[in-house]
């Protein structure tokens, strides 16, 4: 696992108050449709979350379903916007 991937993980266990340990969420994991936590409200906690947890910057237009399908695709999302910055 990558740091990102364990930051990731602390980030969705907290925010959505989960009753995960972390190694629960592997990178399969599904996320939006199979949490119930991860309502529209928890969504918009959760990029909360990520944007003050990784100091990045998340718009309107980069996050949909596909962005909270797995833990994998959210980690790659957040390895990918910390490159670029």
């Amino acid at each position: 696992m990558t740091d990102t991937m364990d930051d990731v993980r602390a980030v969705l266990i907290d925010t959505l108050e989960l009753q995960h340990r972390p190694e629960d969420l592997t990178p399969e994991t599904t996320l939006f449709g199979a949490l119930p936590e991860l309502d529209s409200f928890g969504v918009v906690q959760l990029v909360a979350a990520i944007e003050d947890r990784f100091d990045i910057t998340i718009d309107d237009d980069e996050f949909g379903a596909e962005l909270f399908d797995t833990v994998g695709a959210l980690t790659e999302f957040v390895d990918a916007k910390l490159a670029s910055r």
